[in-house]
């Protein structure tokens, strides 16, 4: 009895991270709020979420993609099949008061890593958050750092899964009046990788 080949299946989907330009900034915006409705809208309040300006979003992304503070701040998207549906900005980290540079060397700071939740559990995240430290690697940072909602469990699992660990600094922000407390989480990152 001759043996069947695999079925072959036609069409793959294209999935990437890459560099945002300016024509992303819309994108980049839809991602924010729609992630910001669904899945903070325990963590953020409803003032914010009901006050969403996606014009202004979208103004204030196309700004951090065509005039960075500085060459170390970037902006990735991650790319499923054509359409961005997630993103990641990262830049050299600031010190807090009272802080002192980490002895492992230079850090960055991810700002922010958001992935449509619809399109979760994809692997756009993690190749987001390979993306940042290779590219932090790259202008010498050895550690990074992101600053998490003290509620958001999601992301504060997603980079525990991914090595990351709560640093013991604590902030909080004024988000339309309500306070939001955030913590901050860092990991290391090899020279070698």
């Amino acid at each position: 009895m001759e043996s069947l080949p695999f079925p072959r299946l036609t069409g793959t989907a294209e999935v990437s991270v890459r560099p945002a330009v300016p024509a992303d900034a819309a994108a980049i915006a839809r991602v924010q709020g729609e992630t910001w409705r669904t899945a903070f809208r325990a963590l953020l309040p409803a003032a914010v979420l009901d006050g969403w300006d996606a014009t202004a979003a979208e103004a204030a992304w196309t700004a951090a993609v065509t005039a960075p503070p500085t060459p170390g701040h970037g902006v990735l998207v991650a790319v499923d099949d054509g359409r961005v549906v997630g993103f990641a900005a990262h830049g050299p980290a600031e010190l807090d008061d009272g802080e002192q540079p980490h002895p492992a060397g230079p850090t960055t700071d991810l700002a922010v890593l958001l992935v449509e939740p619809r399109w979760g559990r994809r692997g756009h995240g993690s190749r987001l958050l390979a993306a940042v430290a290779d590219l932090a690697r790259r202008t010498g940072a050895r550690r990074l750092q992101a600053w998490v909602a003290e509620g958001d469990a999601v992301t504060a699992g997603f980079l525990e899964s991914a090595g990351w660990a709560r640093e013991g600094w604590v902030r909080t922000l004024d988000a339309a009046g309500t306070p939001v407390r955030e913590v901050r989480w860092h990991t290391l990152l090899e020279e070698d990788a």
